[in-house]
């Protein structure tokens, strides 16, 4: 009995009876007419409840889950029910949906017509990377009488792991290929000296003679030279900032995670330009390194090294960032560092390490724009204190442009976008970098 409740129209009829019950006293003819109605109530709802434990157990619930969730975007859960009984419910679904979505008010009603199969829908949009566990479908049935309410519980708990999006990641793919030409003519892409060994070989005229290997002339008797390969792959990292300046939030995501996404679909498109995506991630310690490849496991690998980072709360060290690109990277690398500076001097701590590291590759800083606060431009002011918001508003916005052009005046090329544009900020700079061969 702990699943069967009375209904809204049980509590109004029953209302009723009590207020002619109460006429009674003033009207000796309506208390037996009260009477009545309570006993006919009484009978109309052990009734229904018969009804309803006969139908409902032809009632059956199921739960249509992705395998996997995307961060961020908008999905859809579909439940099927099913009901093989010959009369018509009304039904009332609540989901027992993973305690990361802190969602407590689902209600999705329908009517459920006799021996009939309906489909009905929710939209859910994951927030938090990780496992997220549903539980227990409850489904919720009334006849037609609508006195009694008896609950069916569906015990179909599921895990599904929340991934980076790979609904941006497949979108902006798309988006890539339409955008590169298929024919006419096309800038030369430079042709770099690979300082990967393939063979040694005779020496013939024109071979460079900083090659030859003198070891090998001396056991030979003849000028024999290294071979190299002609590497036409580049290397692209993508370096996640993952300290305390990046824990912002927007839109329900952090900058992290706008970070994460961005990162999984620009591999994607340098995997799918013929090049080698690579991701190193670090804060007050170095994280993750995934040198970079075009192996057919490789973005599998960047996808799985992206699912399980973890913010930190310290400050970053740059000089870990340092080390890691003279340490792991074997050559000269395009480098696409996500990050966020606070202000002018935290840029000022960092500057000479971000300097050091364009020397030795082509440096890529995207920061973030506060849209937040730029909205606060657009407000109106009606008094004082509108005024030193819309003012301040204005001075964060030029010292976050203030950034990027001492970074450009240092040789760092700088994306600043809003987080909402970040991952087709940070696509497009790379195909610019890409055409201009740098």
């Amino acid at each position: 009995m702990s699943n069967i409740y009375l209904g809204n129209r049980f509590f109004f009829t029953l209302g009723g009876v009590a207020v002619l019950s109460a006429l009674g006293f003033y009207y000796t003819f309506l208390f037996p007419v009260a009477v009545g109605a309570a006993i006919l109530l009484l009978a109309a709802t052990c009734y229904d409840l018969y009804r309803l434990y006969r139908i409902t157990d032809l009632v059956t619930a199921t739960r249509k889950l992705p395998s996997v969730l995307s961060l961020g975007d908008d999905l859809r859960v579909s439940i099927e029910l099913i009901n093989g009984g010959k009369a018509p419910l009304r039904a009332v679904i609540t989901d027992e949906l993973p305690d990361q979505l802190q969602v407590r008010d689902q209600r999705i009603p329908l009517a459920l017509p006799a021996r009939s199969r309906r489909t009905v829908s929710y939209p859910l949009r994951p927030l938090n990377r990780g496992v997220h566990r549903f539980g227990n479908l409850h489904v919720f049935l009334q006849t037609a009488w609508r006195l009694v309410e008896r609950r069916l519980v569906a015990r179909v708990p599921e895990e599904v792991a929340v991934y980076p999006s790979i609904v941006q990641m497949k979108k902006f793919s798309l988006e890539a290929r339409a955008a590169t030409p298929l024919g006419g003519s096309r800038q030369p892409r430079p042709v770099a000296r690979s300082y990967e060994f393939d063979q040694i070989k005779e020496y013939v005229k024109g071979d460079d003679l900083r090659s030859v290997n003198w070891k090998a002339t001396a056991r030979r008797g003849q000028v024999m030279v290294n071979q190299y390969e002609t590497e036409r792959a580049q290397r692209i990292y993508s370096i996640i900032d993952k300290g305390r300046t990046m824990l912002m939030p927007f839109g329900g995501l952090s900058l992290l995670d706008y970070a994460i996404n961005a990162s999984l679909a620009l591999s994607r498109v340098i995997l799918d330009g013929q090049d080698r995506a690579g991701l190193i991630t670090f804060s007050d310690k170095l994280g993750d390194v995934v040198p970079a490849d075009s192996k057919p496991d490789q973005l599998h690998r960047i996808l799985e090294t992206l699912y399980r980072q973890q913010e930190r709360e310290g400050e970053s060290d740059y000089d870990l960032l340092y080390y890691a690109t003279r340490r792991f990277l074997p050559g000269r690398s395009l480098l696409l560092l996500f990050t966020n500076f606070e202000s002018n001097y935290a840029l000022d701590r960092v500057m000479p390490v971000l300097k050091r590291i364009a020397r030795h590759h082509s440096l890529v800083v995207i920061l973030f724009e506060n849209t937040e606060v730029a909205a606060l431009l657009d407000e109106s002011t009606p008094d004082v204190g509108s005024v030193y918001r819309k003012s301040t508003a204005r001075r964060y916005l030029q010292e976050r442009q203030l950034m990027a052009l001492r970074l450009r005046r240092n040789g760092i090329r700088v994306v600043l976008t809003p987080p909402e544009q970040l991952t087709g900020q940070a696509i497009n700079e790379y195909l610019r970098v890409k055409r201009k061969g740098l």
